[in-house]
């Protein structure tokens, strides 16, 4: 018997991500860019309220599709465009099985007065399918593009 394609499922959990946010309201500005540390991948924000939708698709040995809720916060006394950010969000792990992650996402960034945002941030993962194991090596920094109606920073409320 022929097993699954991973690719396959790869393409549609994107496709259904990308038919799910396009059809949000109240977007100020999304982000989208690289990430690169530990692992690389393409790394976007989808702003809300509160939280935000944080999608991520890491490339390695593994394809890994993560979304993460991120809470931001602006810290007292920062630089204009300076945030702090915990979230927490599931991860799918596409390699020679289908392994499942519960995955924190801790990190720092800051948006320039032009279409710019840098962050560097650790997101750690408990893997739920593979005899829990916990990895924290996941270090990165991200250089995110900001398009749409918000290419301008606001600052968060």
């Amino acid at each position: 018997m022929k097993k699954p394609g991973y690719t396959r499922h790869t393409i549609l959990i994107a496709a259904i991500l990308v038919l799910i946010c396009t059809d949000m309201n109240g977007q100020s500005n999304w982000e989208i860019g690289g990430r690169f540390g530990n692992t690389w991948g393409l790394d976007i924000t989808i702003p809300f309220a509160a939280p935000r939708l944080h999608p991520v698709v890491y490339f390695g040995n593994d394809v890994v599709v993560g979304t993460y809720f991120d809470w931001l916060f602006d810290l007292e006394g920062d630089p204009y465009g300076l945030k702090f950010y915990p979230g927490v969000g599931p991860e799918l792990h596409f390699g020679n099985n289908l392994d499942i992650a519960a995955a924190g996402n801790f990190g720092v960034e800051y948006s320039f007065g032009f279409p710019l945002t840098i962050a560097f941030d650790w997101r750690p993962r408990l893997m739920l399918t593979d005899q829990f194991d916990f990895n924290g090596k996941n270090w990165g920094i991200s250089a995110r593009l900001r398009i749409g109606e918000g290419v301008r920073f606001v600052r968060s409320k």
